[in-house]
């Protein structure tokens, strides 16, 4: 049987096991898709049809070894296993998509690409109790949490925490250097302008639903000179998105009780057990998560190939140190300023501070992947997408909105 925590024991383990500490070089992504009907695009596709496409999917996985998934709302999900390098990461993600696109393309259906369904309120197809317990949680603050669930798609690059050092390699600059990065990436790749078919007002409405479904489980932690305890202290004041119990029991959890309210005995079902702290720290979903290593959850999901632009900067400006050093220079303007990640989230690259961070982070890694592979398939997506996008202060989501105005 697990042995019941106290608070003390359970702080360390949080950040024992969220930082583990070595060289930073692998990369994973997990990259999330929308389903459409691929003569047009704002109508579903059936599940029935869709599941008897990718029963062999199911079954057997994919080629390359990534991890094929069903988010509540039918989006699909495919989750790398981790590269040794990107170039790897990418040619195995790029493999085992083409297998998942040709098999959703025989049942009439694409891969669609964007951080928000802009023509749908997708309905929840998964019935876990867990998703019924996260809908009950979500449903006490507003719709935003169904809308996050149901209707949003990214892209999550993976990197190593970093080592145990003080210097650029360390998980503790690595970690400030992610959460400086994290509103670039939101403006640099923001993908969803658009709800119900018309315009929010935001460039990454994804990034504005999550932020607002549940702050103290979606937003950023505090900074803290020791990520260890601040990512402890976030993760035990959150709240418990559910409970684990027995069928036929639901998992709905009691409301506002948080990890470390339950630990001191508020709660009376029963005392938490590490297996309940591995379960919440899985319901944790803010921007940067540590996981042992360092999840990028911010970037909207892409159009079509857009995903290697995306993997590929946020990767190259943390593990390339030229390119690191740049984005750390870049980002300093960025780092105490509260607003950021709304203005990221609303204007994007036509904001001057975060415009002007977005050039010269793109320009960074582009200049990194040139000198490791000058004129690749990786360091080529990075410069097309400078070319199109980051020079010219435009964001993904400028290319739907102009597309509705004709």
């Amino acid at each position: 049987m697990d042995a019941v925590l106290n608070e003390d024991e359970a702080a360390a383990y949080v950040g024992g096991i969220c930082f583990k500490t070595g060289p930073p070089r692998r990369v994973g992504v997990e990259l999330e898709w929308l389903i459409r009907d691929r003569s047009a695009p704002s109508r579903a596709v059936p599940a029935g049809r869709l599941e008897k496409a990718l029963a062999p999917l199911w079954s057997r996985g994919l080629p390359g070894g990534s991890r094929l998934t069903r988010e509540p709302g039918g989006q699909l999900e495919v989750s790398s296993p981790p590269g040794e390098t990107l170039a790897e990461c990418v040619a195995t993600t790029a493999a085992d998509l083409t297998v998942l696109r040709n098999r959703v393309r025989h049942c009439g259906a694409l891969l669609y690409g964007r951080g928000l369904d802009p023509y749908l309120s997708p309905p929840r197809v998964l019935e876990d109790p867990r998703y019924r317990a996260m809908e009950a949680h979500f449903d006490r603050s507003g719709p935003w949490g169904r809308m996050m669930m149901r209707a949003t798609a990214a892209v999550q690059v993976s990197v190593d925490a970093g080592d145990d050092s003080d210097g650029t390699t360390g998980y503790r600059h690595r970690w400030r250097l992610a959460h400086r990065l994290g509103p670039v990436l939101v403006a640099a790749f923001a993908n969803s302008p658009l709800w119900r078919s018309r315009p929010t007002g935001w460039v990454s409405t994804r990034q504005s639903v999550w932020a607002r479904a549940d702050p103290g489980r979606t937003s950023p932690p505090r900074t803290h000179s020791d990520p260890r305890e601040s990512w402890a202290r976030y993760a035990l004041d959150a709240e418990l998105l559910c409970l684990r119990r027995d069928p036929p029991a639901e998992w709905t959890a009691p409301p506002s009780l948080s990890f470390r309210e339950w630990l001191r005995g508020a709660h009376r079902e029963r005392p938490p057990t590490r297996d309940d702290l591995d379960y919440h720290l899985g319901t944790l979903f803010p921007p940067v998560r540590p996981r042992g290593w360092l999840e990028l959850r911010m970037i909207d999901a892409q159009c079509g190939d857009g995903w290697i632009a995306a993997t590929a900067v946020a990767a190259t400006l943390l593990d390339d140190p030229k390119a690191a050093e740049a984005a750390w220079s870049a980002t300093e303007v960025l780092e105490r300023d509260t607003a950021v990640w709304e203005r990221a989230a609303r204007d994007g690259p036509a904001d001057p501070l975060l415009g002007r961070a977005v050039r010269e982070c793109v320009a960074a890694a582009e200049s990194a992947l040139s000198r490791q592979d000058h004129g690749g398939l990786i360091h080529n997506s990075v410069l097309e997408f400078a070319e199109r996008y980051s020079e010219r202060g435009r964001c993904p989501a400028h290319d739907q909105l102009e597309a509705m105005r004709g």
